[in-house]
């Protein structure tokens, strides 16, 4: 077991750091400090809007001292872990920010993972304490996380939130706030750990990826402020969890770094969605675009369409144009394509929307920032030279530190010199635009021949009758897998296989890529973080053709 807070060494040689504060690519300042900043300026300026109202950022401040001086009393110190399980919350965003004026690491993940994933990430990262709802869509995780303190020595303390009862072995979190303590922050380094991102990736088990104050508030902030028209401050709806990788753009970046509002839900559902925009007028709007296509089809059309935004920033699964153009057409505003991981890469089409060559290979995902991450390709990493592909590799001031308690991914997924791998293939267009053209691990492998989900499912998005769809390989006796495409219909049509197929033809589509399998689905299986999940998927569609081969 590692020790508590142990591990967070900084696969970015220092001088780079230096450099990039040098540049004002980082503010150079904890995650605390920045909030405190715009709190002195705007105490009463609105910090959360949840579904408990708004608080305002000198309220806002008040919790989260008082949480901090509760941890502090209950032992948690500089440097430790703490993670954290709440819904979208206020008590989420204070406690992000708990721990960061303690100069702990906050390590959150969504409410919906169980209990087992929830034991490895504590376990495996030393946490010393855990903050978790009393209960959350029939999930109980405090009381899940305290029955398991016994597989987890470092554990000391679980937190409970909420209005249900709490559970025994826990702390009720009004304890921790009942002290009114003369709370004295820490000055952390803002180059050391602040806080560790969570990706299921392609691994077995989660990564966690631990990111700096300055890779956070300086990396991630920058890739916000190109979003923001003439400095405003931002008012970001946030669709998908604070917890996930994602999420980590709300309380270090839109409270820390910019001083704007969060807007959160507890539970995306497209028509609580689509009413938050209307009451909350958003600037921003985050999400993954499974979540704006349902939220396209629970419309009338643009006639009853929420207007005012800026821009819908959708990340976490590859962006097809007939979503952007549906989207754009029916909301009035930018939809930014965002290229991004836990792992520490992010580009960006931008607010401007350049037009992009649509025939070309790939999605385009904009252009390289320096400020966030610069990008270069690897053609020796299953690239092609002649075609000018290579595995795209990301450094720069979002770079995170490092994978936590696992150095067998730091030697797989980092260079010597800092350099993130990250198993996506792309190519530069002429004027600098980088376009992710397939993984080199997410393939179905037909009778010893590859083929990209991703691809395929490019592809199949442009089909006038397909609303939403998820490749996955299923188990064949004869081809050891056959590729099954999974598809949310839209609404009123039935599209079929030899359709979909004589779509991929007109294409150009080899035809070994095709489907041999449809699977009509009335919505795709979500993740807690919203991503497709795949893993549910595959099992579905599994079952669905073993049954009908069987019968």
């Amino acid at each position: 077991m590692p020790s508590p807070g142990a591990g967070f060494h900084d696969l970015v040689p220092a001088r780079l750091r230096r450099a990039w504060a040098a540049r004002g690519h980082c503010p150079d300042l904890g995650l605390y400090a920045l909030f405190r900043a715009h709190r002195c300026s705007g105490p009463g300026a609105a910090a959360v809007i949840d579904a408990e109202g708004v608080v305002g950022y000198a309220d806002l401040d008040d919790r989260v001292r008082r949480l901090a001086a509760g941890l502090a009393r209950r032992g948690v110190r500089p440097g430790e872990v703490v993670g954290v399980q709440l819904p979208n919350s206020r008590d989420a965003v204070a406690a992000d920010l708990a721990v960061a004026a303690l100069g702990a690491v906050a390590l959150p993940f969504p409410a919906g993972r169980g209990a087992r994933e929830a034991a490895f990430l504590l376990g495996r990262s030393g946490a010393v304490a855990v903050i978790a709802a009393t209960e959350h869509r029939g999930e109980r995780h405090a009381e899940e996380l305290a029955a398991l303190r016994s597989e987890l020595p470092a554990l000391r303390t679980v937190v409970a939130v909420g209005d249900t009862p709490v559970p025994p072995g826990c702390l009720p979190l009004g304890e921790l706030l009942s002290h009114d303590d003369a709370f004295a922050p820490a000055r952390p380094d803002p180059d050391a750990a602040a806080r560790i991102l969570v990706s299921s990736g392609s691994e077995a088990e989660p990564k966690m990826i631990a990111y700096s104050h300055n890779a956070l508030a300086g990396g991630r902030g920058n890739f916000l402020a190109r979003l923001l028209p003439d400095g405003t401050r931002p008012r970001c709806l946030f669709l998908t969890p604070l917890g996930s990788a994602f999420g980590s753009s709300g309380t270090a970046v839109t409270l820390a770094r910019h001083g704007g509002t969060l807007i959160l839900l507890d539970h995306f559902t497209p028509e609580a969605a689509l009413e938050a925009m209307r009451a909350h007028r958003p600037t921003h709007v985050l999400g993954v675009p499974t979540m704006i296509r349902m939220m396209l089809a629970a419309l009338d059309g643009t006639r009853d369409a929420p207007r005012g935004t800026t821009a819908l920033v959708l990340g976490g699964s590859a962006l097809d144009d007939a979503t952007r153009d549906e989207a754009a057409a029916v909301f009035g505003c930018a939809v930014v394509n965002l290229y991004g991981s836990a792992d520490g890469v992010n580009c960006h089409s931008g607010l401007a929307g350049r037009s992009h060559d649509r025939g070309a290979a790939g999605v385009a995902v904009g252009r390289p920032d320096p400020a966030v991450c610069d990008l270069r390709l690897d053609p020796a990493a299953g690239g092609d030279s002649v075609a000018g592909t290579g595995e795209i590799l990301a450094r720069g001031p979002m770079t995170p530190l490092c994978y936590v308690g696992a150095p067998e991914l730091d030697a797989r997924y980092r260079t010597p010199d800092g350099w993130v791998r990250t198993g996506d293939l792309g190519a530069f267009d002429l004027d600098g635009t980088l376009r992710v053209v397939g993984r080199l691990k997410d393939v179905v492998i037909r009778g010893g021949l590859n083929i990209s989900p991703a691809e395929v499912e490019r592809e199949l998005a442009t089909h006038p009758a397909v609303r939403d769809v998820v490749c996955v390989g299923v188990p064949d006796p004869m081809m050891g897998e056959r590729l099954a495409a999974c598809v949310v219909p839209r609404k009123g049509e039935q599209p079929t296989l030899d359709g979909l197929r004589a779509h991929l033809r007109a294409r150009g589509l080899e035809r070994h890529k095709h489907p041999e399998h449809l699977i009509a689905l009335p919505g795709l299986a979500l993740t807690p973080a919203g991503k497709p999940d795949r893993a549910t998927i595959r099992a579905l569609a599994a079952r669905a053709v073993s049954a009908a081969t069987s019968g």
